[in-house]
């Protein structure tokens, strides 16, 4: 589950996204330069292969470990997007060929168009051409879903709605936007929506509260509180059913729905264009780095769904993972390093390389004290169980 957000300020346009994924589904930026291509080629996306077009642009992505496409990127033109799992009518009882998967589509959608208005055209041409389907989960070979998308560039952003090869369009207006894991453009979600399934998913709960604070937004550190949201408290509120998903920032935990808050990405497109990634899950523990399409960085090995130290993501998760034990007092203790050192660069933006250095050294230290502060694990135990076996099957 996913929420994604853009705001419409007066100044320009700001996007942000929370990709929520199986908790060991490791995410990992991928930088692709522009490239040239010969007549007939074919481009292997994640289940089939499509013809390629003469010439794709360069592009960062951040994507599951194991999939071709991606959940969210940006290209050089400044264009942004990121989808989001949306359950329809058509979904019920039908057994789908494998096609494209949504996150191919937003792969796709950026590196064959250079502004917002031609993504979609983009998308809509390969969902009629070759549709969608297909796995697209490497833990739950069998869950599938459609996709609703929402495209930004420097000049404003479109909400673009799918159930299977149908599809609807939205002109953000502003000035905030919020998409969910329900589709959400009036006559399209009465045609085809499944109330149940976007019930399970508490998409018009996470929306109620992305849409507002995206319309008050106006820096990305205010995005980065957006996507860190957890919901009236402040902190991770457990549910049995679907863990912590009834807030943007999402912990696993949940018998029924299990996501985990991934990566994360916020996207400035006033004056400059300028990203910043987490490369890492739970927003709350990360830190936000800035990255850009033309300025590729050794982030070690590609990580996979098992544990292992070297990868980025894999390392950050033993940070991630103390923290859920006592979420309120744990974050406490290095929450405002956290936003001291976020302030730092966005006041003067450092290389990317640095930064990611930088966040793991700090890293490295908020994990030794919280290793010797030794708190309690105060979470409910079958969210205990789910974390035990979560780190079972990564082999921690």
């Amino acid at each position: 589950m996913c929420d994604t957000l853009v705001t419409l300020a007066e100044d320009g346009v700001l996007f942000a996204k929370n990709s929520d994924r199986d908790p060991n589904e490791a995410q990992v930026l991928r930088w692709h330069a522009a490239a040239d291509h010969e007549p007939g080629t074919e481009v292997a996306c994640t289940w089939i292969s499509i013809p390629q077009v003469a010439r794709t642009h360069a592009v960062l992505l951040s994507q599951p470990w194991w999939m071709w496409g991606a959940e969210i990127g940006a290209n050089e033109h400044g264009v942004v997007i990121g989808n989001e799992a949306v359950f329809t009518r058509e979904l019920i009882g039908r057994a789908r060929p494998d096609a494209l998967l949504g996150m191919d589509l937003v792969r796709l959608g950026l590196e064959r168009a250079s502004s917002a208005t031609d993504a979609v055209s983009t998308i809509v041409a390969l969902l009629e051409a070759h549709g969608q389907g297909g796995s697209c989960s490497h833990e739950h070979p069998r869950f599938r879903y459609d996709n609703s998308f929402l495209i930004a560039d420097p000049d404003g952003a479109i909400v673009l709605e799918t159930a299977g090869r149908s599809w609807a369009t939205e002109e953000v207006r502003g000035p905030g936007r919020a998409i969910s894991n329900g589709l959400t453009i009036p006559a399209f979600a009465k045609a085809h929506a499944d109330p149940i399934r976007s019930r399970v998913t508490a998409c018009a709960v996470r929306r109620a509260r992305t849409e507002p604070a995206a319309g008050a937004a106006r820096t990305p550190a205010d995005l980065f509180a957006i996507l860190r949201d957890h919901g009236p408290g402040g902190s991770p509120r457990w549910s049995r059913v679907h863990g912590g998903l009834t807030a943007p920032c999402v912990h696993a935990g949940g018998t029924v729905a299990s996501s985990q808050s991934t990566a994360s990405w916020v996207a400035d497109l006033r004056g400059d264009v300028q990203h910043w990634a987490t490369a890492t899950s739970g927003p709350c523990t990360s830190l936000f780095k800035p990255v850009a399409v033309d300025e590729p960085v050794d982030l070690g090995p590609d990580p996979t769904n098992r544990a292992e130290d070297a990868s980025t993501w894999w390392r950050h998760e033993v940070l991630h993972r103390l923290t859920l034990r006592d979420h309120p007092a744990s974050l406490a203790r290095y929450a405002a390093a956290r936003d001291r050192t976020e302030a730092t660069w966005l006041a003067d933006r450092p290389t990317s390389a640095h930064a990611f250095a930088v966040a793991r050294t700090l890293e490295r230290g908020w994990v030794d004290d919280l290793w010797q502060a030794d708190l309690p694990d105060r979470r409910p135990a079958w969210v205990r169980r789910q974390w035990n076996r979560y780190d079972q099957e990564a082999g921690r």
